[in-house]
């Protein structure tokens, strides 16, 4: 077969093929262009599979960074604000959560939704953390206060920004922002001065060195102001912590997210884990659970309705818990700030000191 191959008109054509291949091949090699003996419209066919589309390069805005890309109809990622307890921050144990809307009804964000639970982890962290904050020096209070009055000047643009989700102008934002800013610190001034002014030397007719001081009260509630998102916390839990006690505050229900943002900042800051416990939620199921609680020695409510007043009244008075309802009606103006805020939970202690008088010396009653 191979010979009549060879000998017959279709072996020539055969041989002619494989020449004409080889021959291909050869000019390929030469050229680097594997595609050479291909037809045209066959080279462009593979040449548009085989090459890659170029990258595509972002575009810059002038200011050297890339210009942001616009997703139409794309949801947003909606932040859950989580509670503040013990210097962590958990999810609450109840698992629910609220929506709070801005000035067009849209919902803002996840906020937690705390229980009666989350109230009594709040206190049982605020009371370990008493021990170590009330003992310490009020100077070293004023040092981590100032602290926290620094960071909270960082982060001054996203106060600002949330407070006008909450529905204030920028204008009014960046007002209340530097007002409270300026209130901390004022505080914060204060943690090494209230002793001097407030205590005194009691002149008695007995042989006794008499003086009285103040000592802090201990856990303290604290109803945030429903209002005002972030003066009125730093108003309320300012004074308080400025003189040595820790507390379970209650956010704002309508603005919460100030409040949240506020214990990022003390989280970040000097400031003992359980100092400081935020919980986030509905005013009418937290307010019973912090008051009757037994292990919490004040609360401090602001603007109460007369349905809070009379709860306050009657379930205080289980474990002669002190009641404080601040007469503020703009924590924007002057009368938001005072030292005497800082009496409302101290204690008075008297010490009677007896002395020796010398020889001749009279006392008695």
């Amino acid at each position: 077969m191979h010979r009549q191959a060879q000998g017959s008109p279709d072996g020539h054509s055969a041989i002619n093929a494989c020449s004409r291949v080889n021959a291909a091949a050869v000019v390929a090699l030469a050229t680097n262009d594997p595609w050479s003996h291909m037809p045209v419209d066959r080279k462009e066919q593979m040449a548009k599979t085989l090459t890659k589309p170029p990258i595509a390069k972002p575009s810059l805005n002038g200011k050297g960074h890339s210009a942001p890309i616009k997703a139409e109809g794309r949801l947003p990622v909606m932040k859950t604000y989580k509670i503040y307890i013990g210097g962590k921050f958990p999810r609450t144990e109840s698992g629910r959560f609220y929506q709070p809307k801005d000035a067009e009804g849209k919902p803002l964000a996840n906020v937690c939704r705390s229980s009666r639970k989350d109230v009594r982890e709040s206190v049982v962290a605020a009371r370990k953390a008493f021990a170590d904050w009330g003992n310490r020096s009020a100077f070293n209070r004023g040092q981590v206060l100032y602290r926290i009055g620094e960071m909270l000047e960082g982060r001054s643009a996203q106060f600002v920004h949330e407070l006008v989700l909450h529905g204030a102008t920028p204008r009014q934002a960046a007002a209340e922002v530097a007002t409270a800013i300026d209130r901390w610190v004022y505080y914060a001034g204060w943690c090494d001065k209230y002793q001097a002014v407030f205590s005194s030397v009691n002149p008695v007719n007995t042989s006794h060195f008499n003086f009285s001081v103040l000592e802090p009260t201990g856990v303290v509630g604290v109803m945030a102001p429903n209002h005002s998102g972030l003066l009125g916390l730093v108003s309320t839990v300012a004074p308080i912590i400025a003189g040595g006690n820790t507390c379970v505050v209650v956010a704002s229900e309508a603005h919460p997210l100030p409040a949240v943002t506020f214990t990022e900042v003390l989280a970040t800051s000097d400031l003992p884990g359980g100092v400081v416990n935020l919980l986030t939620g509905l005013r009418g199921e937290l307010l019973k659970p912090l008051v009757t609680h037994m292990d919490v020695n004040a609360v401090v409510c602001s603007a109460p309705s007369p349905e809070e007043s009379v709860l306050l009244g009657k379930e205080a008075a289980e474990n002669m818990k002190r009641v404080v309802v601040p007469k503020v009606s703009d924590w924007n103006t002057a009368e938001g700030q005072s030292p005497y805020f800082i009496l409302d939970t101290q204690e008075v202690k008297t010490t009677w000191h007896p002395i020796e008088r010398g020889q001749g010396g009279g006392g008695g009653y």
